[in-house]
């Protein structure tokens, strides 16, 4: 028996990293899983590999900025396993630079990405939520919590340097999650969000501008200077980043029954870093 049996669960960005170990997590804890990633291959392995451990998975590829993405993603749960548990707004990627050197499609496509497609994932997700609890309520029975969590960073608490649009992005899913949490109590449903600090990923692991990621049709650098990981290390009371595992941890925590009357809030994965 696994604690999220019978669960559903989207996780959008979940072919690669933290993701991936969301989902893989979720899985094998029982939730049956719709795998969002930008690329048909990286969604098709994360889906293999919940399968090939026993659990449940479907791909929904594509970009979660796509007009009529977020319906998509939310029909697929339907049509897959016949409702929808769990949302975890997770896709996202970084296009850093100072304020004097951002181009507004570098601003539009952080605030895309990190706060248009979650809202609109919501949005789409609000109808299947409502007739699931009415029709619950109207056969007598339990209506049981849902779990919305929201991903955003230290950098969305506190700022940071070279990253006007991505804080900005962070900051609305705040504001985001605690309006959702306030909306959509009435349907048992709660929200918070997981801020991450430092954790390891193909878009931290590399030393600065060893390579690129393309995203929408844009190259964009990705990596850390040897000495900017080691300052940022050093703040971290633990003394290392999290790993993706870790990451996915901190999520599961807010989709565990324990977590049932946690809403509104943010927690921070961060290993003890304080803003």
């Amino acid at each position: 028996m696994g604690t999220l049996d019978g669960k559903v669960a989207l996780v959008s960005g979940a072919g690669r990293g933290i993701g991936r170990e969301i989902a893989l997590k979720l899985a094998s804890e029982g939730a049956a899983v719709v795998v969002n990633d930008l690329d048909d291959e990286p969604a098709a392995t994360t889906v293999a590999d919940v399968v090939a451990a026993g659990g449940r998975a479907v791909p929904c590829a594509g970009s979660v900025t796509d007009e009529g993405f977020a319906e998509r993603f939310v029909q697929t749960a339907v049509d897959a396993f016949g409702g929808l548990d769990i949302i975890v707004n997770n896709a996202g990627y970084t296009w850093d630079t100072v304020i004097q050197k951002m181009s507004d499609d570098q601003w539009d496509a952080i605030i895309d990405v990190h706060l248009t497609a979650p809202f609109r994932i919501l949005r789409a997700a609000q109808p299947v939520i409502s007739a699931a609890v009415k029709a619950a309520r109207a056969a007598g029975q339990p209506v049981p919590c849902r779990k919305v969590v929201n991903i955003s960073s230290i950098s969305g608490l506190g700022g940071n340097a070279g990253q006007v649009n991505y804080a900005a992005a962070k900051a609305g899913v705040t504001g985001l999650t605690k309006t959702i949490a306030k909306e959509w109590g009435r349907y048992n449903v709660t929200a918070n969000t997981v801020a991450f600090g430092l954790i390891t990923t193909r878009l931290t692991d590399a030393p600065a501008g060893a390579g690129t990621i393309t995203v929408q049709g844009h190259e964009i650098s990705v990596g850390v200077s040897a000495q900017l990981l080691d300052a940022m290390t050093a703040q971290v009371p633990l003394g290392r980043p999290g790993t993706p595992a870790e990451a996915a941890g901190a999520v599961y925590l807010l989709c565990l029954p324990e977590s049932d009357y946690i809403s509104g809030q943010t927690l921070v994965c961060g290993g003890g870093y304080v803003i």
